[in-house]
């Protein structure tokens, strides 16, 4: 893409191979990847960048196929100086750029319980976007707001009813960057909320396969969920028995792989390509609705294009 970028403080890269950024380690480079060196830095950019210059806030690359051919335009990634985690009583602010698991073992050292952070794979900005959770708490259960960068490089604090959050689901406006949010976390013993994020440690480490290049969970639950994104336990689906009644554990096309441990879990087994990936997951999609009629919804976000032909 040739255009014309206004100048930033932080880091931008023409031509960015964004494979080794992503859990899954496929996809083309980005355009331009922008590693922006504060909240000021971003807002300056994305005011000044022309408005047909598309705009992609990456995150850690934990939940994302990047097809094979890249990503035309700006790839956002935010690190340093949107990482920070700040304790006041019982609210918690993080940075869109700090991990989960950090948040949470930051969050029960001092008595605060965001302990179901602790097993889900990415950052606080993914964690918002998709309403995140496990074991029953979802991020819509403890957020007070969320501050954004609004694409005109404004800045914006959206409450959590602004966002109406629901299952893997957030509505933010067309273009905006999570910058940080603010939680209101329940008090616990801190001892006591260790011992529990080992359990749930211990008990991920047991179902799913921790130890592979994955994108966490490939598909939603396809069913039996309220708009808090609270599970419905008389009407709960899961991805991974559909899946798995369908025949679909352990399927392979190229380097990709539905996991023999965990069959809602897509693996790269060393040598996959962006299409294998995508292309079993499709195969994948289609072969449980002929067989159940039910129609799988990606969890795993899918951006850029196919390599040429």
């Amino acid at each position: 893409m040739s255009v014309a970028l206004p100048p930033v403080r932080g880091r931008l890269t023409k031509g960015r191979a964004l494979a080794d950024l992503t859990w899954l380690r496929v996809g083309g480079p980005a355009d331009w990847l922008f590693q922006p060196a504060d909240v000021d830095d971003l807002a300056c950019f994305l005011r000044d960048a022309p408005a047909e210059v598309p705009i992609f806030p990456m995150g850690v690359g934990s939940n994302l196929i990047v097809r094979d051919g890249g990503v035309r335009g700006v790839v956002i990634r935010l690190g340093r100086g949107f990482n920070d985690t700040t304790i006041e009583g019982g609210r918690v602010r993080a940075g869109a750029a700090a991990l989960d698991a950090r948040v949470a073992k930051a969050a029960a050292e001092t008595g605060r319980d965001l302990t179901f952070l602790r097993t889900i794979p990415g950052a606080i900005g993914g964690a918002v976007r998709m309403n995140a959770g496990c074991y029953g708490t979802y991020v819509a259960d403890v957020l007070l707001s969320t501050d954004v960068i609004l694409r005109d490089g404004s800045h914006e604090t959206l409450s959590n009813a602004d966002l109406r959050l629901a299952y893997r689901h957030s509505e933010l406006p067309e273009g905006a960057v999570i910058v940080s949010a603010l939680f209101e976390a329940p008090e616990g013993e801190p001892q006591a909320l260790e011992r529990k994020m080992q359990e749930q440690l211990a008990k991920r480490d047991a179902t799913q396969p921790t130890k592979e290049r994955t994108a966490g969970s490939t598909f939603r639950n396809p069913a039996g969920y309220s708009s808090t994104g609270r599970a419905d336990d008389s009407h709960e689906l899961k991805a991974w028995k559909v899946i798995d009644d369908a025949g679909l554990r352990g399927a392979r096309r190229g380097g990709a792989q539905m996991s023999e441990k965990h069959p809602n879990f897509l693996i790269n087994t060393g040598d996959a390509t962006a299409a294998d990936l995508e292309g079993l997951g499709e195969q994948v999609r289609e072969k449980v609705f002929q067989m159940s009629g039910i129609s799988l919804e990606w969890e795993v976000m899918r951006i850029g294009e196919p390599a040429a032909e």
